[in-house]
């Protein structure tokens, strides 16, 4: 007789609204430590956050089913669920937190009908994208935050919003926060922002070319902090020798306080920066139209790059380097002054 009284197992959309509902308790405050039902219900709340992302995910018995993922996924977004889910993080315990941060990064890359609806949604909500760029400034709330940043940013309307608006500055600082795990999350979203769609970027670096080099110059280049400057002059490079960017490259190569800062960093003791700084060096030189204030700094400096150049070794062998190297000191060992 028992068999004929057991539960039907959920569906996903059961799972779902159950947690919807779930949610919907903790935004209004009814989770208040006084309530005698709050831990049942969070507890339950994180069992189902868990199950949605093994839905998602797969588990280590079965591999997700793409009808069950479309249909979550549905959900999500056509009942503002999304909103909920991150409104409601900072009042979730840890582990269903770290749940929580996955499902929201997996609905980005979930297609229904060949279509990310994730990147409509979030054109539409794109303060849910304030909440999430804010959420560096919050010890607890950083790296959840930061996953979802960056799985949204795959998205090229969200990468535009993101670079058009006023928070692309708060970057700069986000980078030097004195918290390790934060900053370094930091600087790879601020990474992915400037390298994963090339016509945005170009767009954006032509348009705020000023006060984007200006900043990162002072604040991120020239920065008291190691790996701020060698995770900088690397995402530098990535930029300069991207082709979608060669007018931004041709104007940045012509200026002497970029030549400068570059030459500083070549005398680094570290060489992993000097070695990045190279690559952007050369740039420089192998310039057919230097502007004659570039020719002068590097005639001036001749000697000396020479010689920093004939010690420069990388720790292991590698031609292109070589070749590059030397067809720098033959063009600086070259130039004439120019009036």
């Amino acid at each position: 007789m028992k068999g004929l009284f057991k539960s039907k197992p959920r569906t996903p959309v059961d799972v779902f609204r159950q947690t919807r509902d779930l949610l919907i308790y903790v935004d209004r405050g009814s989770s208040s430590l006084s309530d005698p039902k709050r831990e049942e219900k969070m507890a339950e709340l994180a069992k189902n956050t868990r199950e949605l992302k093994s839905i998602l995910y797969g588990n280590s018995e079965s591999e997700p089913v793409s009808e069950a993922c479309a249909q979550l996924t549905q959900e999500f977004f056509r009942e503002n669920t999304l909103r909920l889910l991150i409104i409601c993080l900072p009042k979730l315990n840890l582990e269903t937190r770290k749940d929580a941060t996955q499902v929201v990064a997996n609905l980005q890359r979930q297609q229904v009908n060949s279509r990310l609806i994730a990147s409509d949604y979030l054109e539409k909500n794109t303060d849910l994208l304030d909440i999430l760029i804010a959420g560096y400034e919050n010890t607890d709330m950083a790296l959840h935050y930061g996953v979802m940043l960056k799985e949204c940013i795959r998205h090229q309307s969200v990468a535009r919003y993101v670079l058009e608006s006023p928070h692309v500055k708060k970057f700069f600082d986000y980078i030097q926060l004195p918290n390790f795990d934060i900053s370094a999350d930091a600087a790879a979203t601020f990474k992915e922002l400037l390298t994963r769609h090339k016509s945005t970027v170009a767009e954006f670096l032509s348009k705020n070319y000023d006060w984007f080099f200006a900043e990162f110059n002072s604040k991120l280049l020239e920065s008291a902090n190691y790996i701020t400057r060698r995770q900088s002059i690397k995402l530098l490079g990535d930029m300069l020798l991207d082709r979608s960017n060669a007018v931004v490259m041709t104007r940045y190569v012509s200026s002497r306080d970029n030549l400068r800062i570059l030459m500083n960093l070549l005398r680094e003791s570290s060489k992993s920066i000097q070695t990045e700084a190279f690559h952007v060096f050369k740039l420089f030189v192998a310039n057919q139209n230097k502007p004659p204030d570039i020719v002068s700094i590097l005639v001036a400096n001749r000697s000396k790059l020479l010689r920093l150049l004939a010690d420069f070794k990388i720790d292991k062998e590698d031609e292109q380097f070589e070749a590059d190297k030397a067809q720098i000191v033959k063009e600086i060992a070259a130039l004439e002054p120019r009036e």
